[in-house]
């Protein structure tokens, strides 16, 4: 009787042990690909900005490094620094892309910027740690730029500027372009095949409750003067499906419906705090030091199959010898505007 006993307990305890193993592997989220925005601070003033400026808030560099390392540990291989703009803070964005290099061994470290800011010194005293950089752009028209909030009339010759130096530098770039009422009908593919990005993310503007929805009269006047007003930029389906036509024969054209972003960014604030910025108003997880990176994920709604979906493992590690394969040739000589 005791031997039969001791076999049930020891049955349940396997069994116990395989829906364990079975939930780490197939239901627990593991957060492959994060984007930790580190800054609100920007500037440009984009009018469809979806994380803007509402606090000035820079976590302490150690808990910045103690968050990375919980993620690292948690499953995370790629980080991408966006803000606000991160070269505002470019000695604490060299310590955070060496460190997720250098110390915790990260298959890619991605940037994301305006390009207003990189310098050629920099680029030359960092790039051993960074795999991708990726600059927005929304539009090669100067005056396109201005109207959007990204105006200063040097845009586009520093994106070539930009695209140079990672080639140089063997450092992947990439473009981001957010199709709007003011650029829809803008015919982007000859300028992007001479800039040659190994990816071109179009994304249609969305529109994030309590980030660029505001239409005044909110409770805090200071912040609520931060907030963007993206409702007059939006889109139809079909004018997004109009610019994508004009440019889908690109190889390096990636884009994104609102239907494929809407949950599918796994995204850290500056208080290191995942957010939702799915449908309804943008929720808030408790912070990852506090709770741990698996508590902290259960809080918010991380759709994986449209994170899967929309492309979101890619080759994302720095290429030995150059720019990789992109949307055209990859020894161009027309890098000049």
């Amino acid at each position: 009787m005791l031997q039969a006993t001791n076999w049930v307990w020891a049955a349940a305890a396997a069994v116990a042990a395989v829906l364990c193993f079975l939930y780490d592997k197939l239901v627990r989220a593991e957060p492959v690909s994060v984007n930790y925005h580190f800054t609100r601070k920007c500037n440009k003033t984009c009018a469809f900005c979806f994380h803007t400026e509402k606090t000035s808030f820079v976590a302490l560099e150690a808990d910045m490094q103690r968050g990375l390392r919980l993620l690292r540990d948690a499953g995370m291989r790629k980080i991408n620094f966006a803000g606000g703009e991160p070269f505002l803070y470019p000695k604490k964005l060299a310590m955070l892309c060496r460190f997720c290099k250098e110390q915790l061994g990260l298959e890619s470290v991605s940037i994301i910027t305006n390009g207003t800011l990189v310098t050629e010194a920099w680029m030359r005293a960092h790039a051993r740690w960074i795999d991708v950089l990726g600059v927005s752009c929304d539009s090669f028209d100067e005056e396109t730029n201005v109207r959007i909030g990204r105006g200063s009339g040097e845009n586009v010759a520093q994106l070539f500027r930009i695209r140079a130096w990672c080639r140089l530098l063997g450092v992947k770039f990439k473009l981001n372009t957010v199709v709007c009422t003011y650029n829809w009908r803008e015919d982007m593919a000859a300028t992007v095949e001479q800039l040659d990005p190994f990816r071109w993310k179009v994304f249609q503007v969305l529109l994030v409750e309590g980030e660029n929805d505001n239409g005044g009269g909110g409770k805090d006047s200071a912040v609520d003067k931060r907030v963007r007003d993206a409702r007059k930029l939006l889109i139809s389906d079909e004018q997004f499906r109009d610019f994508c036509n004009r440019h889908e024969r690109l190889a390096c054209f990636v884009p994104e419906p609102n239907s494929l972003m809407a949950s599918s960014y796994l995204i850290l604030d500056e208080y290191l705090c995942f957010l939702d910025k799915g449908s309804g108003r943008e929720k808030q997880s408790r912070c990852i030091l506090d709770v741990g990176v698996q508590a902290a994920l259960d809080e918010v709604r991380w759709d994986q199959e449209a994170f899967r979906a929309r492309g979101g493992m890619y080759d994302w590690s720095k290429d030995v010898q150059g720019s990789g394969d992109g949307c055209g040739a990859a020894n161009s000589k027309e890098l000049e505007w």
